[in-house]
């Protein structure tokens, strides 16, 4: 048990620090100011219960004395003054009031979830991508003990998070502020009781706080085994997503390899995991649930059973009987707060890891970006000198290397399947982290095209000027380009919104792609096996158009084909003129 309370203390903690910098930030009086209505009225909601009590406590005392004018005037009129009581509320009076509390309360509490998400997730999305946090996670030792699916954890828990978050909190504050107004009036009204010669007074507050104590500790003997299932469930769900996206990407290639049965027996798999840990989940909540709902089921009967002596030796009028039971209840539900909450706050500690790992692991990732070989930008050439480059796990991919590639040049970098030539265009794009060394660029504009070109999703405008803003491109000198390349049956559908990187070919995604760097016009364009795809007549015209378009541009590329000027061999960790 001290394990498990250790683990919800450390949560609460992880949780502030995810929480504390929205409120905070430039949006903190707006939060704050929103937190503090939405307290403010569920108070408003609980002073509202207590003045309830003494209205249900004059109203069945009316009824028991056959009072009918005071049991309509409470009903209906707006303000009734009872005798030796002072004034009291009608319960129409009473429910407007309540309802209008209820429903802004509720409402504000939305504003300031949806505001609070909005906040975080833009920061989030932010810090994914500032310093190419969201690369360098994927170049981690074992990124799936940490952080797997960050789109889950972006998208579903942070709306899990702000939204619990809020419910938990405002719930617990309610809680604590309905405890503190109920207990001294439980007390008052409690009387006392003499048991083997001792007097206790305010006896039903002693009874509600033993009641709720004996419940908290079996609840969370029952019910701790929950935290570990809940957080390995969002996982494996999030795993079992990620598989059926794989599939909706890659519809040909699976089609074509015919490998409809694999797949189908890799989900199942993994939904096999999935429901294997409901299964765990389901009988523990199973467990859980005899207890809890036994428990409250007994919290409705337990108080008036204990309070019938006093009422049989009319000590308390029917009105008593009936406020008691009413009181020892919000004081008993207040107690037991940890109960009735246990399963959200299982799911939102389970929330919270996700996030605050997340975050570590951006911080980490983020970090990473200062590493790698030292880049300098001087003058018109690319040198690498002393050049040093290692995978994640340590191996070298180029010892101590230097070259220099001068403007005009159109180089070609050949080498063995994992020999580093990738490696060595990332290291010169200043994304690869592991390594030392320097690499001098030349100024200018970079472009670097992969063999599998990235096409987001949009318009094929919006996919040739990509990452330039689409509007800035020309319609004449887009559909130009297209048809240069060979794409001139795609000129008609420029302005159509498509997943263009399953719509299109290979072939035609790579020439799609070699059009994006047409139209950038880059100063030094490098390319990845960019012709990989084509034909050896197809590749040769594509270069050919390359060179026409671009004819002040210094191409580099990793390619087997021997149509260049100079051609470098990448091979056991040195680059030397190919033979």
């Amino acid at each position: 048990m001290r394990r498990v309370m250790t683990n919800f203390f450390i949560g609460f903690a992880e949780g502030w620090s995810l929480a504390k910098p929205y409120f905070k930030s430039e949006e903190k009086w707006t939060a704050w100011g929103l937190l503090g209505t939405v307290i403010g009225l569920n108070l408003l909601l609980v002073g509202l219960n207590v003045v309830l009590t003494y209205w249900n406590n004059d109203f069945f005392n009316a009824i028991q004395v056959y009072d009918v004018k005071t049991v309509l005037t409470l009903l209906y009129m707006p303000l009734v003054h009872i005798k030796g009581k002072g004034p009291m509320p009608g319960f129409a009076e009473l429910v407007i009031i309540y309802v209008l509390i209820a429903v802004y309360a509720t409402y504000l509490s939305q504003m300031l979830q949806i505001k609070w998400r909005q906040w975080m997730t833009v920061h989030y999305v932010e810090n994914w991508l500032r310093d190419r946090a969201y690369y360098n996670i994927s170049l981690a030792h074992a990124p799936s003990d940490v952080v797997d699916n960050p789109d889950q954890r972006i998208s579903e828990d942070l709306n899990n998070f702000t939204a619990n978050t809020l419910s938990l909190g405002t719930d617990f504050i309610t809680n604590v502020v309905t405890l503190f107004s109920f207990i001294f009036v439980l007390y008052a009204i409690s009387g006392s009781i003499t048991l083997l010669g001792v007097t206790i007074h305010g006896y039903m507050l002693w009874v509600a706080v033993l009641y709720s104590l004996v419940g908290t500790g079996l609840t969370h003997l029952i019910g701790r085994k929950l935290v570990p299932l809940s957080f390995n469930q969002q996982k494996l769900e999030a795993n079992f997503r990620y598989r059926l996206v794989r599939v909706r990407e890659n519809p040909e290639a699976i089609a074509l390899s015919h490998g409809e049965v694999e797949e189908r027996a890799e989900l199942n798999s993994s939904f096999q995991f999935v429901r294997d840990n409901f299964w765990a989940i389901m009988r523990r909540t199973k467990a859980l649930n005899f207890f809890t709902i036994s428990f409250t089921q007994i919290a409705n009967i337990f108080p008036l059973v204990v309070i019938l002596p006093r009422y049989f030796a009319k000590e308390i009028g029917l009105g008593g009987l009936s406020q008691i039971p009413m009181v020892f209840g919000q004081v008993q539900g207040a107690l037991s707060w940890f109960i009735g909450s246990y399963t959200n706050l299982v799911t939102w500690r389970a929330t919270v890891s996700r996030l605050y790992g997340f975050r570590e692991a951006m911080e980490t990732a983020r970090a990473l970006a200062s590493g790698g070989p030292r880049l300098a930008q001087a003058g018109d050439r690319l040198t690498l000198k002393d050049l040093t480059l290692t995978l994640p796990d340590g191996r070298k991919l180029l010892d101590h290397a230097s070259l220099t590639l001068t403007p005009g040049e159109l180089v070609t970098i050949s080498g063995p399947s994992g020999a580093g030539k990738s490696t060595l265009f990332r290291a010169i794009a200043g994304i690869w982290p592991f390594g030392t060394g320097e690499i001098e660029r030349p100024t200018g504009r970079l472009l670097f095209l992969p063999q599998k070109p990235y096409f987001p999703l949009g318009t094929l405008k919006r996919n040739l000027a990509y990452p330039d803003n689409a509007d800035r491109l020309e319609t004449k000198m887009a559909t130009e380009t297209l048809s240069a390349v060979g794409l001139g049956h795609l000129a008609n559908r420029l302005d159509e919104v498509a997943n263009w990187g399953l719509a299109l070919s290979g072939g035609e995604q790579q020439r799609l792609a070699l059009a994006r760097a047409i139209l950038a016009k880059p100063d030094w364009l490098f390319l990845d096996e960019a012709t990989s795809a084509l034909d050896k007549k197809l590749a040769d015209d594509v270069r050919a158009v390359l060179l026409t378009h671009l004819p002040a541009t210094t191409i580099v590329a990793i390619s087997h084909h021997e149509t260049s000027n100079r051609r470098i061999r990448l091979e056991e960790g040195t680059l030397a003129a190919a033979l």
